[in-house]
C-alpha cells in the first residue's frame, strides 16, 4: 500500500472515494444513454461489479470498474439483430473470454497474449472503437449545434488548460455546462424529473431466454478490453508500488473483470471493465487504498437507487452528448495511433501495413459475415481478422518493432 494512504482519516477516504466516482461518472452514464439503457443500471453494475472484483482479488487491488466504450458500437449493431435484451445477454460471451484468459494466464503466464495481440493488432482495433461511432456523434450533434459546440468547447478547455482532478473530468463538466446552457436558453422538459420517485430500483432488463447467437457475436469484442485491462493493472503496479500481477495475480484481476461483466449481462446493464480514467486519477492523487475504491463503488450503488438522478440524466439533450462524443471518440482513435507509435510498430513494413489496413477498412466499411442465422460484423469481425492476419502472415526481422 502506498504510504500516503495509510494516514488518511475515514472522512478523507470517503471524500476521495466519491471523487473517484465522479471521475468515472460522466463516461459511465454516457454509455447507457447512447445505447438506450437506464443510466442508473450502469451505476449499479459498476458499483456491484467493482465489489465483485475486489472480492475475487482479495481486496488488494485499487481498481474501479466502469462502462466501457468498446461495447457501444457492437451493442448497437447486435440490438438490430437480436433486440436490446438479446444484445445485452450476448455480453455473457465477453465474460467467457475473460474467464478463458484468466485460466490461460494462470497456466502459461502472459507471453501467449503478446503473441496473439501484439501492438500491430491492438492499435487498429482501438482506433476502430472511436472511428466506428464518428457518424453517430455527428448526427446527434447536428440536432442542436449550439449545445454541441458548448459541450465540446468546455471539454476541450478542461482537457487543455486545467490541472489536478478537474483535468480528469472533461466529460462530466462538458455535460454539466451544456445542460446549464440548455436550461437557460432552450426548453428542457423537467416534468419526468419532478414526477420521478426519490428512491427506486434501476430499470433492469432481464434475459428472456438463453440464446447462443448474440453470445457468439459479442465474443470477439472482448479483445480490446482484455488488453486494456492488462495495461491498467501494470499502471496500477507502478502507482501503488506493488506487483499485483503476482499478488494476487493477473489471473485473479482478469477473473474479477469477467465476473463483473457476467453480472452486468444478467441484469441488463452495460458491461463494466477496469477503468482507465480512474487509474489516471489515482496516478494524480497517489491514493491507492483499495478501501477508497470500494467506497466509490458503494456511492455509485446509492446513486443508482435515487430515481430522480436517473430521470435527470435522461433529460440531457442528445446534442450535448453528441458534442462530447465528437471529442471522445476522436480521442479513442488517437489512442490507437499513439499505441502504434509508442510501441514503435514499423509502419514502413508491408506486413504491418496489410494488417492495419485490412483491419480498419473491414471495420469502418461495415464488413459482415453471415452463417445461416448467425452473423458477425463490426469491431468483433475486424478483431478476428487482425488476429488471424498476425498469425498467418510470416513475420521477418524487418517487420518487428524497433528496439
Amino acid at each position: 500500500m502506498n504510504p500516503s494512504t495509510t494516514s488518511l482519516s475515514p472522512m478523507r477516504k470517503g471524500v476521495v472515494g466519491v471523487q473517484y466516482l465522479f471521475v468515472a461518472f460522466g463516461a459511465t452514464v454516457l454509455v447507457p444513454l447512447l445505447i438506450g439503457l437506464d443510466p442508473s443500471a450502469a451505476l449499479f453494475s459498476a458499483g456491484v461489479g467493482t465489489l465483485l472484483f475486489h472480492l475475487v482479488t482479495k481486496g488488494k487491488v485499487p481498481i474501479f470498474l466502469g462502462s466501457s466504450f468498446a461495447f457501444i458500437a457492437p451493442i448497437i449493431s447486435a440490438t438490430e439483430l437480436y433486440g436490446l435484451p438479446g444484445a445485452l445477454f450476448g455480453c455473457i460471451g465477453v465474460s467467457f473470454v475473460y474467464f478463458l484468459m484468466s485460466a490461460l494466464i494462470r497456466a502459461f503466464g502472459t507471453r501467449f497474449i503478446t503473441r496473439l495481440f501484439p501492438p500491430v493488432v491492438i492499435g487498429p482495433i482501438i482506433m476502430l472503437i472511436g472511428l466506428s461511432l464518428s457518424s453517430a456523434a455527428v448526427k446527434m450533434a447536428e440536432t442542436n449545434w449550439t449545445l454541441a459546440v458548448v459541450s465540446l468547447v468546455t471539454a476541450i478547455i478542461i482537457t487543455l488548460y486545467t490541472r489536478g482532478i478537474v483535468k480528469l473530468i472533461p466529460i462530466f463538466l462538458g455535460i454539466v455546462v451544456g445542460y446549464v446552457v440548455d436550461l437557460l436558453f432552450f426548453e428542457v422538459d423537467l416534468q419526468p424529473v419532478r414526477e420521478a420517485a426519490w428512491f427506486g430500483l434501476p430499470q433492469f432488463i432481464l434475459p428472456a431466454g438463453f440464446e447462443w447467437r448474440p453470445i457468439l457475436y459479442m465474443i470477439p469484442v472482448a479483445i480490446a478490453p482484455v488488453i486494456e485491462h492488462i495495461g491498467d493493472v501494470y499502471v496500477v503496479n507502478n502507482v501503488a508500488g506493488h506487483n499485483f500481477v503476482k499478488d494476487p495475480g493477473l489471473h485473479r484481476t482478469m477473473l474479477g473483470d469477467g465476473l463483473a461483466c457476467l453480472f452486468a449481462s444478467l441484469i441488463g446493464g452495460p458491461p463494466v471493465t477496469t477503468y482507465s480514467e480512474v487509474t489516471g486519477a489515482m496516478s494524480l492523487t497517489k491514493v491507492t487504498d483499495p478501501v477508497v475504491f470500494r467506497i466509490a463503488a458503494l456511492t455509485g450503488i446509492i446513486f443508482s437507487l435515487i430515481g430522480k438522478v436517473s430521470a435527470l440524466l435522461r433529460s440531457i439533450d442528445q446534442a450535448i452528448l453528441g458534442g462530447i462524443m465528437l471529442l471522445l471518440f476522436g480521442t479513442i482513435a488517437g489512442a490507437g495511433i499513439s499505441s502504434l507509435l509508442h510501441s514503435k510498430v514499423k509502419l514502413d513494413s508491408a506486413r504491418n501495413v496489410v494488417i492495419i489496413s485490412v483491419t480498419l477498412t473491414t471495420g469502418i466499411g461495415g464488413a459482415a459475415l453471415h452463417f445461416s442465422s448467425f452473423s458477425m460484423a463490426g469491431i468483433g469481425l475486424s478483431a478476428i481478422i487482425a488476429v488471424l492476419l498476425n498469425l498467418i502472415l510470416p513475420e521477418r526481422a524487418e517487420d518487428r518493432a524497433e528496439a
